[in-house]
């Protein structure tokens, strides 16, 4: 009997497939060339992908959870279900465990990252999902609060358009997927560069990622991160900043912060986010 569950897990998780984390800044297309939806659905397996699609964060959760399985559906995949988590409960449902279990990829939708990192945070399903996704087992994919929830300290809302300062940015906890990151999204599009800033200069141990609508950070297993989509990330790396005056001003007042590295990256741009530097295109 252990000798058949053992086959089919194998049969379920393609051998040719090349896990990734996809980091996307929201507004992803979903009507024409779907660049974005079509890597996620070829990284998790493509026509032999089981897709788990998680739309807890929108305050419409089956409309959009519904609209992400047709898209994947439409592609080809063996199946794609949608986990209609609304309470914290249902992260401890055996079934939807068993999915997470065996699903070849898993995609969290936009909508509140705080909903949904109160829903999944510390749960049962939240630990086998980012356990499978760290390891390699799985292809996941976030957009919009999404991506927003995939490091330790998670922007939770704030302000756009100003120079940087505390009071520009609320932080929370996010889900920890992708610990050493703080990501920001519908970047340039919502003129949150400040906000970002802010962020990293209240965590420079941490790397600022802010990406733009239609537009992917793809993060492989080996620590290198390619850009695909429209517009741009900006990677934000205080990494040899040598002062910031973050800690000793108003909530209101302008952050001073020196020698800050920030790269901005296009389609097809390469960058080793474990080493923090720029890596020749392919």
């Amino acid at each position: 009997m252990m000798q058949l569950e053992s086959q089919s897990l194998v049969q379920r998780m393609p051998q040719s497939t090349k896990t990734a984390i996809l980091v996307i800044g929201g507004a992803e297309d979903k009507v024409h060339g779907r660049e974005i939806l079509h890597t996620f659905f070829g990284r998790a397996g493509s026509l032999e992908s089981r897709i788990a699609i998680i739309p807890s964060a929108s305050r419409e959760p089956a409309v959009l959870g519904e609209r992400y399985r047709s898209i994947f559906q439409e592609m080809g995949c063996v199946e794609a279900k949608v986990l209609d988590i609304r309470e914290r409960e249902q992260s401890s449902d055996p079934e939807m465990q068993d999915y997470i279990k065996g699903c070849t990829g898993v995609f969290l939708t936009g909508g509140d990252q705080l909903r949904l990192c109160g829903l999944l945070a510390d749960t049962p399903l939240m630990e086998k999902l980012r356990m499978r996704a760290q390891t390699g087992e799985i292809t996941l994919a976030g957009t919009s609060a999404g991506a927003a929830v995939m490091g330790h300290h998670m922007i939770a809302g704030g302000g756009s358009g100003e120079s940087p300062n505390r009071s520009l940015v609320d932080m929370a906890t996010g889900l920890g997927i992708i610990p050493e990151v703080i990501v920001d999204q519908h970047f340039h599009n919502r003129n949150r560069m400040g906000r970002l800033m802010s962020a990293i200069a209240a965590h420079p141990d941490r790397l600022g990622i802010g990406i733009d609508e239609d537009t992917c950070a793809m993060f492989e297993k080996d620590g290198q991160l390619k850009v695909m989509g429209k517009g741009l990330v900006t990677i934000i790396d205080a990494g040899e900043m040598s002062y910031t005056n973050q800690a000793s001003v108003g909530a209101t007042d302008p952050i001073s912060i020196y020698n800050l590295r920030v790269h901005l990256l296009s389609h097809g741009d390469r960058y080793h986010f474990h080493q923090r530097v720029i890596l020749p295109p392919d």
